[in-house]
Order: C-alpha cells, then sequence, then structure tokens
C-alpha cells in the first residue's frame, strides 16, 4: 500500500483518538517515552513486534492441527498481469545470455531470469515494521516521522534500507490460522466496494463458524475474507476502493494479541476511511502502534468453500535486509 502520512499537526490531533492507551497531557512525547512506545512486552530495543507471539509451544500446538496434510495455497502467482498499485512495477525477462550453448562434456544450458519489482508491495504482500509511521510533534517541538516502538525516520532512514525494523527482523510465522469468512456471513459473493467490516460483523462471522472470539488464542493469525479475490483477474476493479475492517476492528482485534492479520484484499482495511481526514489508520494502528503485522492480496476461497475455520499457518518472510516488506507464499494444512 501506499505510505501516506499525515502532515499537519491539527491532522496529528485528529488521529490521537485512535491511540489505544492515548498519553495524559503530562506525559512526555520523547524518543524514550511516546504515546505508543516502548513496547509494553518486549521493551524499547524490539524489532521482531507480534512474531513474537509465535513461541515454541505455539508452534508445536499449531503442527498437531493438520490432520489430513491437504494443503492450501493462500498467495496468488506473481506475473505482470496481476493487479498492482498506480506506479508500482513488476517485470521479469529472461535475458539473451549465453548460458544455453550447452557446457562440459554434458552439454548443460540452463536460464536466469531478471526480475525488477517493488520487493514488498505487489502482489500477496507481507507489511513490515518500517512500513508505515506517523507524523507526531514531540515534546521540544521537532516534528519526526515515528514508526514502531518509537524509532524515528532519521533512525532508520538510509537509501540502501532501512537500519532499523527491516523485514529480516520477522520471525517465521507457524502458527494457528483462523478465518473470519465475512462474504460468507452476509451472504454475498464478495463485500460491496467501500463496505466497512463492523465488530457486530466480525462476531457474526465467527458464530456462523461456530466459533467465539474467546476461541481465539494469542499468536494466532487472523484472516479475513471479503470475496475480493474474486476480482483478482479484473485489476481495475480490484483496486477501486476495497472493503476491509476499519479502526474499531483494528483495536477490537489488537486486544486478541494476534502475531498478524491478513485478508484477500489490498488493503485490509477499507478505502477509503469513512473519516475523510484520515488516510490507512488501521496500518498506523496496526503496525505501528501495536507491531501487528499485516497480509494482503491473499486467496482465502477454497478454505471457506471447504468450511476449513481454523487451520495450521504457514508464512516466512525472505530477508531481505532492510526491506519494508517482502514477497511470500502463505499455505494452510489441514
Amino acid at each position: 500500500m501506499k505510505v501516506c502520512l499525515l502532515r499537519v499537526i491539527g491532522a496529528v490531533i485528529s488521529v490521537a483518538a485512535m491511540v489505544s492507551q492515548p498519553p495524559t497531557a503530562a506525559q512526555a512525547q520523547t524518543r524514550d517515552v511516546g504515546p505508543w512506545w516502548p513496547h509494553p512486552d518486549w521493551g524499547a530495543e524490539d524489532q521482531a513486534g507480534a512474531s513474537q507471539r509465535v513461541t515454541p509451544e505455539k508452534i508445536l500446538g499449531a503442527l498437531r492441527m493438520a490432520t489430513t496434510g491437504d494443503v492450501y495455497e493462500l498467495g496468488h502467482p506473481y506475473e505482470a498481469e496481476m493487479p498492482t498499485y498506480p506506479g508500482r512495477t513488476y517485470s521479469m525477462t529472461l535475458p539473451a545470455i549465453r548460458n544455453d550453448m550447452g557446457g562440459g562434456a554434458n552439454q548443460i544450458v540452463g536460464r536466469v531470469e531478471f526480475l525488477a519489482s517493488q520487493i514488498g508491495q505487489v502482489g500477496t504482500q507481507f507489511d513490515g515494521l518500517g512500513h508505515i509511521g506517523q507524523v507526531v510533534e514531540m515534546e521540544n517541538g521537532d516534528i519526526q516521522r515515528v514508526f514502531y516502538n518509537g524509532y524515528t525516520a532519521e533512525e532508520i532512514d538510509s537509501e540502501t534500507g532501512l537500519l532499523k525494523l527491516g523485514i529480516e527482523h520477522v520471525r517465521p510465522i507457524i502458527t494457528r490460522g483462523v478465518l473470519v469468512d465475512v462474504a460468507g456471513y452476509k451472504g454475498v459473493e464478495r463485500l460491496p466496494h467501500s463496505y466497512e467490516v463492523t465488530v457486530e460483523d466480525v462476531r457474526g462471522a465467527l458464530a456462523r463458524q461456530g466459533m467465539t472470539p474467546d476461541d481465539i488464542e494469542p499468536g494466532d493469525a487472523i484472516l479475513f475474507r471479503y470475496g475480493w479475490s474474486s476480482l483478482w483477474s479484473d485489476p481495475e476493479a480490484f483496486n477501486h476502493n476495497p472493503p476491509g475492517i476499519g479502526v474499531a476492528v483494528a483495536r477490537w482485534v489488537a486486544e486478541l494479541q494476534p502475531a498478524m492479520v491478513g485478508s484477500d484484499s489490498w488493503a485490509t482495511e477499507v478505502l477509503p476511511n469513512p473519516i475523510p481526514e484520515l488516510a490507512f489508520p488501521v496500518h498506523q494502528e496496526l503496525l505501528t502502534k501495536r507491531g501487528i503485522y499485516n497480509l494482503e492480496s491473499m486467496q482465502l476461497d477454497e478454505l471457506a468453500e471447504d468450511g476449513v475455520s481454523s487451520f495450521l499457518f504457514i508464512v516466512t518472510t525472505i530477508r531481505f535486509k532492510g526491506a519494508t516488506g517482502s514477497p511470500v507464499r502463505p499455505i494452510a494444512v489441514r
């Protein structure tokens, strides 16, 4: 998704209500203490965020969920025809190099592709903690762009990659996945453009699947199905104003302490936000303020068709040092 930071102090004030535990007037917003930093569980130096909720015990419990060995591909193939955000690139070529002439007594031949693309922001994409931040006025009057755990742009920016919060810090996510089939609950193939999923929708979807919010455990991956992947072959429609969760659901979900959320839309959150002054506030609430990862443009229809609500979920990022995101191949195993 496109990084869209608030640029004026008035906008920062309007977003203050999104902080889960907003500071009082007496609290300072310094590099050491701010409205969402340091993280209360992992401390001021943390760069791994909610992937730390995937403990060894969590992994072993998730592995025991696999009973049939059936595998579901939850990501789309990467290809030139896939929907991409305006201005982003995906181009793969096979250069005409002399590797096909035969070599050695066995006359070996081979090919090597060349790929030009954003790393983590095309196709099925995993958002890292250095992807989204917020403009904040500090106690001394300085205006800073602040990311997860209080890291400022001054500390982490580099032309060759992030100095902090790079995608290489994400731990492998091998955990229990929970599908929240909102489209199925609503009885539609896909939700309408710009539909905001409410907490009541989430509760209703879980109830339809024979679950309650109490069934969601810390470290789970919560995956929202909007039916949006049915538009994958129509990039213009797929990219236009997708449905998704709003700030209310983001806060509610965050209290359940998942390792990550995901969806079959390119933003996970509703666009545009129903509050016109806000831009991508769910990304800020989850990534910036909570350290909860976001996986976008998934394919969740097969899980829904087979009535699979909880499953072994596996996704690992590629350790591009200093990257803000990563291509991934998420899978579910039942």
